[in-house]
This record gives C-alpha cells, sequence and structure tokens, in this order.
C-alpha cells in the first residue's frame, strides 16, 4: 500500500476547525493563500452558501501531501443540524483530528464526536487551537479533555507524559524507566504511534490555527503517527459511496472510498434498481463507469483499494450503498447514529405551480443527504421534509433558491411523532373481489419493547402462500406502516403471517402487495394506537448561577434530569426532555445564560404520550380501511393511488 493517510477533522462549531484545515494546506504547498471562512474564502468551504455565512455545511474532500504522504483530509462541518455529513464521513476515513477550543473547552458535541469515533476504533488526535485567545487555558482544557474524553490521551508538548503513557504500556519498558534509564526519544515517539495507530492513545497537541502555531508539529505527526489504509487492490471489490457531487457536464458523481479491490474507468457495476414485484427478489442492473477523478479533480482513471475518488455514470445509486463485497467493510456507521431528524414541515413554492419542480429539487437534495427525508402526497398536494433543526431549514431554503431558482417558506415545524399497537390483536384480509384477484391473509400483531422496531415472520407452508407471495408480503410492511390509524410510522410491533392462501388461477402477481396493507391496517385497528414521542438526551454545560434556572426549565418542558457533575467552573447537566417542548429551547438558553451555556442533544428514545399532548397526522393516501376506494385506489381508477406517498 502506498503511503497515503485519510484523515477526517471534526470539532464543534467555532472550534476553528476549517481554518486549522486551511493552515495544513498552505504548509504543504496545496494552496498559494490561506482563506479565511469569515470572508468566505475558505478552500475547504467552496458553496456559495459556505462561503455567504461563514460555516460548513457540506464535507469535503481536499489532497495535500507532507513528508512524501498524501493526505486525503475530510473536513466535516461542526453544527450539529449536519451531522448526517459527519456521519458519512466516518465511512470513508481511517483516522482523525478533533480539534477543542481552549477558551471554551470541551463541549457537548465534542463529546458525542470523539465517542462515535471511539466506538467505530478511529484513531484520534486531539488539537487544543484558539491558545492565542484571551482565556484560554490549555491546563484546565486538557484536564477537561482527560476527564470527560479519555484519560489515555497524551499531551506531546511534555516529554515526561509521553514517556510515563508509552513505559506504562509496557511492563520491561516501565521497569527500565522507573530504574532511570534513559530512553531515547525517537522510540517513545515509535512506539506512541503503535499506540495511537490501536486507539491506545490519543496524543494532543496545542496552538493557534489563526496564528500558525503548534500547527508543524501535528503535520508532522497525521503523516508519521496515523495509520494508512489497509485493503488489498487486487482482492473482491468492497467500497461505500459516502457523498454525492454535480458537475455540468458529466452530471451526477459519488465520492466513493474504496476499501479492496479496483474501480476502473468504463468498468461496469452491478448496482440494485428496486425490488421485482413480481418475485419479491431485488432486481439489478449494470451501470458503466464514465469517468473517475481523484480528490484533487484530476482524471484518475481507477481507484485503488483505500483510495478516494468521484465516480461518474452510476446514475441515482444511493448514499451509503456499498459497492460490491459489504463483508469486507472494516465498519459501517447507521444513518442517524449521531442525529436523527424528528421536526416535519411543509414546503411551500412561492408560486403554486412550481410545485412539482419544487418536488424535484428537494429530492435531489435529498439524494445528496439520505436523512433529509421527502414526503409528497398527491391527495394534499403537499411537499413534508423531515429535517433536523432550524439552522437546516435556513440553508435548505439558501439552496433552494441559488441552485434551482425558487423562493420557498416552511410552515411551523412540528415533532414526527410514532405510533405502535395497543394491544396484540389478528387483523384480517380477504381480497378476492372483483376477480381476478385472490389474497388471504390473517396477520398476529402485538406490541414490542421500546426501541426494538419491526419484526416479521412467517408461520405459512408454502403450499397455501408461495413463497414469492410471502417476500411480497414482507417488502410491501414499510408501506403498510407508514402510517398507522394516528397518522404516523408505527414501529414496536412483532408481526407474525398465521394463515392465508393464494389462488393457482386468480391470484395476480400485484395481489398480496396491495392486500398487506388492508390487513395490518385492521390489525392496528382491533388493537388500538398508542402514541409515541421522541425523547431527547440534552447535556447542557452550564455557569454555576444558571443550574437552577435550566433544572426549572427542564421541569416546565415535562423533563427529568438524570445527572449533574461539576467540571471546574462549569456543571456539566443531563437531562430527558421531549422535542415537543424543547424545539426551540437552544434560544432561550443562549438568552438565560447570556451566551454562556452550551446543549447538545440526542435522541433518547421514543415514550408513550397522551394523544391530547402529542398530535394526529392526516392521511396521505387512500385508507386501506375504505375498502371500495382503497381498491379503485390500487387499481389506478382513482387519483393518486396507493402508492402516492414518496
Amino acid at each position: 500500500m502506498k503511503e497515503l493517510r485519510n484523515i477526517g477533522v471534526f470539532a464543534h462549531v467555532d472550534a476553528g476547525k476549517t481554518t486549522l484545515s486551511e493552515q495544513l494546506l498552505m504548509h504543504a504547498g496545496a494552496i498559494r493563500r490561506i482563506g479565511s471562512v469569515d470572508e468566505g474564502t475558505a478552500h475547504t468551504d467552496s458553496l456559495p452558501v459556505e462561503q455567504r455565512r461563514g460555516i460548513s455545511v457540506k464535507a469535503s474532500c481536499v489532497r495535500l501531501t507532507w513528508k512524501g504522504v498524501a493526505i486525503n483530509l475530510i473536513d466535516t462541518p461542526g453544527h450539529v443540524d449536519f451531522a448526517a455529513e459527519v456521519e458519512r464521513s466516518l465511512w470513508a476515513l481511517d483516522a482523525a483530528v478533533l480539534v477543542v477550543c481552549a477558551v471554551e473547552g470541551v463541549q457537548p458535541h465534542t463529546e458525542t464526536l470523539f465517542h462515535a469515533l471511539r466506538e467505530q476504533g478511529i484513531p484520534v488526535m486531539i488539537f487544543l487551537n484558539k491558545c492565542d485567545r484571551e482565556g484560554a487555558d490549555v491546563t484546565r482544557v486538557l484536564a477537561q479533555v482527560k476527564r470527560r474524553l479519555s484519560q489515555d490521551v497524551v499531551c506531546m508538548a511534555d516529554g515526561e507524559a509521553v514517556a510515563e503513557a508509552v513505559c506504562a504500556a509496557d511492563e520491561a519498558l516501565l521497569e527500565r524507566y522507573l530504574s532511570g534509564e534513559d530512553i531515547g526519544e525517537d522510540f517513545l515517539r515509535a512506539r506512541l504511534a503503535e499506540m495511537t495507530r490501536s486507539s491506545a492513545a490519543y496524543p494532543v497537541f496545542a496552538g493557534s490555527a489563526l496564528k500558525d502555531e503548534g500547527v508543524l508539529p501535528l503535520l508532522d505527526a497525521m503523516a508519521d503517527m496515523l495509520p494508512g489504509p489497509d485493503g488489498d487492490a487486487g482482492g473482491a471489490l468492497c467500497g461505500v459511496v459516502f457523498a454525492s457531487a454535480q458537475d455540468r457536464l458529466l452530471g451526477r458523481g459519488v465520492w466513493v472510498r474504496l476499501y479492496s479491490g479496483r474501480l476502473e474507468n468504463r468498468a461496469p457495476v452491478t448496482l440494485p434498481a428496486g425490488i421485482d414485484p413480481l418475485t419479491g427478489e431485488e432486481r439489478l442492473v449494470q451501470k458503466k463507469i464514465t469517468q473517475i477523478r481523484g480528490v484533487d479533480g484530476s482524471d484518475a482513471g481507477c481507484l485503488t483499494a483505500g483510495e478516494i475518488g468521484v465516480v461518474y455514470g452510476l446514475g441515482d445509486v444511493a448514499i451509503g450503498h456499498v459497492l460490491g463485497e459489504a463483508s469486507l467493510l472494516p465498519r459501517r456507521v447507521e444513518p442517524g447514529r449521531l442525529r436523527t431528524p424528528l421536526i416535519t414541515v411543509q414546503v411551500i413554492p412561492e408560486k403554486p405551480e412550481e410545485m412539482q419542480a419544487l418536488r424535484g429539487a428537494c429530492s435531489a437534495l435529498a439524494a445528496e443527504d439520505p436523512l433529509l427525508q421527502v414526503r409528497y402526497s398527491k391527495a394534499l398536494n403537499e411537499l413534508q421534509l423531515h429535517v433536523m433543526g432550524a439552522i437546516q431549514l435556513e440553508i435548505l431554503q439558501e439552496e433552494l433558491e441559488s441552485r434551482f431558482g425558487m423562493k420557498v417558506t416552511f410552515s411551523k415545524p412540528a415533532v414526527i411523532y410514532k405510533e405502535t399497537i395497543a394491544q396484540a390483536a389478528s387483523g384480517f384480509v380477504c381480497y378476492t373481489m372483483p376477480k381476478p384477484c385472490w389474497a388471504i391473509m390473517r396477520f398476529e400483531i402485538e406490541p414490542a419493547p421500546r426501541g426494538s422496531g419491526v419484526t416479521f415472520k412467517s408461520n405459512v407452508h408454502v403450499r397455501d402462500i408461495l413463497l414469492r407471495y410471502q417476500h411480497q408480503v414482507e417488502q410491501a410492511l414499510p408501506l403498510a406502516l407508514n402510517q398507522g390509524r394516528l397518522g404516523w410510522q408505527v414501529t414496536d410491533v412483532n408481526i407474525t403471517l398465521a394463515e392465508g392462501n393464494h389462488h393457482q388461477f386468480h391470484t395476480h402477481p400485484l395481489d398480496f402487495i396491495v392486500a398487506t396493507p388492508w390487513g395490518i391496517q385492521d390489525g392496528l385497528q382491533r388493537g388500538g394506537s398508542t402514541l409515541l414521542e421522541p425523547i431527547l438526551e440534552c447535556r447542557f454545560l452550564l455557569p454555576p448561577e444558571c443550574v437552577g434556572r435550566v433544572m426549572s426549565d427542564v421541569a416546565l418542558m415535562r423533563g427529568e434530569v438524570t445527572a449533574t457533575d461539576t467540571d471546574a467552573d462549569r456543571v456539566l447537566l443531563t437531562a430527558l426532555v421531549p422535542v415537543a417542548t424543547s424545539v426551540d429551547y437552544a434560544t432561550t438558553l443562549a438568552s438565560a445564560t447570556s451566551g454562556r451555556g452550551s446543549m447538545s442533544v440526542r435522541l433518547h428514545g421514543y415514550k408513550e404520550c397522551p394523544l391530547e399532548l402529542g398530535a394526529t397526522a392526516p392521511r396521505h393516501s387512500v385508507d386501506p380501511l375504505d375498502t371500495a376506494k382503497y381498491i379503485l385506489a390500487a387499481r389506478s381508477a382513482l387519483e393518486g393511488g396507493i402508492f402516492d406517498l414518496e
């Protein structure tokens, strides 16, 4: 494997991550002039909206070379509304640099990022930035890092700390060290590099990216101490699509990190093309690569194991799709691990006649961000988006205008609830009229533990319902559970296909897909519905005098404080709070603490909620229990149909 590093740069917002990336590029000679985040000239912020606002919205990948080592540097957004970009970056990298502000210290989102990296076994270096600023305290923040991130951090400016960390991991070496033997600095650094690559140690550097202090030692360490990629260029193909790119001439391209094998121009790639409704099996299609570009934008011609590049010609392949053998991936971060969309808004075009064009534009944006879910109802002529928060909405509004020429407004954000069945029940469907059709089924539906999702099994013999029809039933479950009797997605249920039959002559290939929502909704109606509301785990970092106010606010929001911990001159308070009562609390917190308090949130789970404290949602398609209308819709006799929610 050639000398190569794939390194991500992560940070809480405003910690100086993009400025650090600029300095790294400048030192390596990759750029001639350092860009400015405030002036909108940062090289890793290429989108117009990023340049105007001075924040990173999309992860970007740039190439630099240092000490003979090629480094693909992935600069990620710091704002939590764009955590999906951070998640996808984890698919592509082999190591990371975590930037921490030496003034503000370890923020709640810093902890979230570090623990996500550690869970994935990704080696991490830490850079304490803004040491030139008033209020910076390296000693205090280093103590915070040890206390709240890991005891295995090692201050690289302290030779004794380096020696102790290395020797503590080797009993024989520790005896030599304690006896007073001089252990060479080169040996210690080499051993620490081994520990870093195995995530047994986390080196800490300090400096100021803005003043170019401490950047060179960090860059040296990135080349010397962080791991390069593994993988066999001659092995089976394995790569992951982690982002999309748009080229005026070549069309849509996708960023691919290759873990094994090789991709070449004009090579055929097998991709999924949906589910065959006749067999329930996944259909495959072959696409031919038209061009491969390297991270530096050059025509690379090919990608080999360990490399990152932009591949054109794969059409609308989904972000997150694995090319080749998924079993060869070293890790897989499920979407929503860091942040999950919990609010929905209606997108309203300035000109009503632009609705279909707006739908296409939102779908294009969703192709770049799988967590940006787009839902269109023909029956209501409404376009809904599932989003992270207010900042993301502002960015989307700007992107729709700048990229697609459309002015839009958004409705007031609403919470995305879920629902489950209240008690076990049977659902029955007998779809035998009007001929030709035949699909008879009985489902047993029962509540499942919170967070367990949906499970399905069949107890029906293939003599009664052919295997391909049983596959259709399973494939139709997402449609059947998309909206329950309260209008929300159904979760935490165990579903069993208990009995049923097909007909040798009358069963049409799509009958079981049509019948499944009908039978499931029948069972949900018989069992009753329980509303589930999303609950956030909120972590607040507060001045001591503000703790009482925030605890009072948590109680008013129907929340509960679960832990408090004093951290030097700050208090770390953890609470569980419903999304419905806390959507705008970040603004309230900033005002109540005069900007000195911060918070981070993650989805804790869902819990039962009285209907009067929650909300129902309108049905976006024909109700399967409105049988006559549903059958007509299924047979395309009505405007819309049963598949009109996209």
